[in-house]
């Protein structure tokens, strides 16, 4: 009987909607988290008879019986959270596209909205790096060090970093990396915020002055994306969603009980 199948396959759909929106729920308050969503299809069809029309006599439509539904993604919506002032001259939030870039100790380069960095003092060296203590790059894939004596650091909105030496003197220090991605949705998420390029994502794309379309702010956060609310009707709708099925097998198997019964 298909209806036990296709209710099954509801069942399962809905159960990752909800474990999906539980997850964005979960990150309400993770630095630069955006949202996912699940996105479904429609399974094969048993085509029990095909639309047969000649000369204006016949069927002009199709008997088919759908099989279910199946997950076909979960993608990303990246859109901009609000910015969170911190008051921190060491967070940055993104306004717009983008990325910052960060190198793990196995050297491999990692993506990031979480402008959260911290300062990691090793004797006479300072870096700028993550929570995690990964290294944030510069522009030129260097890490970005602070001189001894460096005060009143300053970061433009294009992300170069200023400071004041012991001389009164500003000096230039490094510019923060930004990049883009032709597809941001096809980056790999591979928890504590970072991101991993694809295949499906393409390489990154450096954001130059001539190409730039974001701005770093400097003592500011970005929020999570997601919406409380809405998640909480999408919560809802998944749950009814789930009911219904349950309630699809629980009529086919009565019916299939009644045909067994027919005998007796």
């Amino acid at each position: 009987m298909r209806a036990l199948w296709t209710a099954a396959s509801g069942m399962k759909a809905q159960q990752l909607s909800v474990d999906t929106i539980a997850n964005n729920l979960a990150n309400v308050n993770t630095t630069g988290y955006k949202r996912q969503k699940v996105e479904f299809k429609d399974l094969l069809y048993a085509t029990i008879r095909k639309s047969d029309l000649n000369d204006g006599v016949g069927s002009p439509v199709n008997l088919q019986v759908g099989h279910g539904v199946m997950p076909m993604a979960t993608s990303r919506v990246f859109t901009t959270g609000n910015l969170e002032s911190t008051g921190n001259p060491f967070d940055f939030a993104i306004e717009g596209e983008g990325f910052f870039v960060v190198e793990t100790p196995t050297g491999e380069f990692r993506y990031t909205r979480d402008g959260n960095f911290k300062l990691s003092v090793d004797f006479d060296e300072v870096r700028l790096v993550t929570a995690d203590g990964y290294t944030v790059l510069s522009e030129f894939d260097d890490e970005i060090a602070f001189m001894e004596g460096i005060s009143n650091i300053n970061v433009s909105e294009t992300g170069l970093i200023t400071g004041e030496n012991q001389d009164g003197e500003i000096e230039e220090i490094a510019t923060i990396k930004l990049v883009k991605f032709l597809n941001p949705e096809g980056l790999e998420a591979i928890g504590k915020n970072l991101y991993k390029a694809t295949v499906a994502s393409g390489e990154e794309i450096p954001m130059e002055d001539e190409n730039r379309t974001s701005t770093i702010r400097q003592g500011y956060l970005e929020t999570s994306n997601v919406q409380i609310v809405d998640e909480m009707v999408r919560m809802i709708t998944a749950q009814r969603a789930y009911e219904i099925s349950s309630k699809t097998i629980q009529t086919a198997d009565d019916m299939l009980g009644m045909a067994n019964n027919l005998k007796r």
